[in-house]
């Protein structure tokens, strides 16, 4: 639809502001187009998988790199031992690693270890042949999976699959457990605050009965007024320094338990 200005001339169609665009000009945030919130929403599942590949041997290498780039990953590093494999780790934060268990500088399980321990990415352990005990030194160290040469896509990418669905279900437990263990502190903060303001009510409480039974004893023993006896209690407590819940127990004390005057048994 074209619009038209005073004069009836027609003009460029502009753009109209949803609801939501409105309600955000309103509240002095920006304006985000559509399309550029699509994008944002739908840019993860466009996005390609990053790997780091570290392999001592070239050919290895070279031909592990080709599977998982013929397969939508996107090799960002490529490491020859275990130090660089942990060096580019922690500059890329890939969404997995591939490591080999022989390397030199820093074997595989080592390095593994740290990019572990470091919470950085799942970790695929390649080895030459099954071996029960690398396995598990392998499993020790915190690798997700791993993957017995040659490398073949049958085997290679589900293990990929498996490890980066392991460390997603492991990083969200650990944000469960965080969460939880910042809502049961923030229980407790409020638990100890209510206690606080239970026990200052209390205390508020026995302080207004103890007053009030030390005004009637002053009405009663000393001839003064209720306004004036809560005054002299009030004044006193200023002057003095005193609470006035130790005050009024001065008082309770020295004319609440009276025993009469001989003149008066008589």
């Amino acid at each position: 639809m074209t619009a038209k200005n005073e004069t009836g001339q027609a003009q460029p169609d502009t753009p109209v502001l949803t609801e939501d665009e409105l309600k955000a000009v309103a509240a002095g945030e920006p304006v985000v187009p559509q399309d550029e919130q699509d994008d944002d929403v739908h840019g993860d599942e466009h996005r390609k998988r990053t790997v780091v590949v570290a392999e001592d041997e070239s050919v290895n290498r070279m031909d592990l790199v080709a599977i998982l780039e013929d397969n939508g990953y996107e090799v960002v590093g490529e490491a020859a031992n275990g130090e660089e494999a942990v060096e580019l780790t922690r500059k890329y934060r890939p969404d997995v690693v591939c490591m080999d268990v022989k390397m030199p500088r820093m074997d595989g399980i080592t390095a593994a270890g740290v990019i572990c321990d470091e919470n950085i990415a799942p970790v695929v352990m390649l080895t030459a042949f099954s071996q029960p005990d690398l396995v598990k030194q392998a499993t020790g160290a915190g690798a997700m999976a791993y993957v017995t040469k040659p490398y073949e896509e049958s085997k290679l990418l589900p293990a990929l699959e498996v490890a980066m669905g392991r460390f997603q279900e492991i990083n969200d437990l650990l944000d469960n457990v965080e969460r939880s263990e910042n809502e049961l502190n923030e229980t407790r903060d409020q638990l100890r605050d209510a206690e606080e303001k239970l026990k200052k009510a209390q205390e508020s409480l026995e302080e207004r009965k103890l007053v009030d039974r030390a005004k009637g004893l002053l009405m009663d023993k000393a001839d003064f007024s209720e306004q004036g006896a809560f005054r002299w209690i009030q004044k006193t407590s200023m002057d003095q320094r005193i609470p006035k819940k130790r005050l009024a127990m001065a008082i309770i004390a020295k004319y609440g338990d009276q025993k009469p005057d001989a003149d008066d048994e008589r």
